[in-house]
């Protein structure tokens, strides 16, 4: 069998032959990077964006209420969803049952 790989070739051939299976064995870098920016839009796609949220889609949250709803939409806009917490508009415990499913879009300018 070692025999056949003595000529260039041979040898040749048989590297040209494999190497389609060596291109397929890994993702291209492309394909890692859409597949990451796809998960990261749907991963954000399910959250309500606390700039732009009605009082409605804010009060059918746990623990938000009327009034609840009101501060966070006074205290517009947000440039990061723990900022309910560091300005005062929402107490820890009732972020912490919000945080997971809520994000602060940077305003546009």
């Amino acid at each position: 069998m070692f025999k056949l790989f003595r000529s260039p070739l041979t040898l040749a051939l048989a590297l040209l032959l494999s190497a389609p299976v060596l291109a397929t064995a890994q993702p291209s870098a492309k394909a890692v990077k859409a597949t990451a920016k796809t998960t990261a839009t749907a991963a954000t796609a399910d959250k309500l964006d606390i700039n732009t949220a009605t009082p409605d889609q804010l009060k059918a949250f746990p623990g938000i209420g009327d009034a609840y709803a009101k501060r966070i939409i006074d205290g517009r806009p947000y440039t990061a969803k723990n900022q309910l917490t560091t300005r005062g508009i929402l107490p820890a415990a009732t972020y912490n049952k919000i945080k997971d499913q809520i994000i602060a879009s940077r305003p546009k300018k």
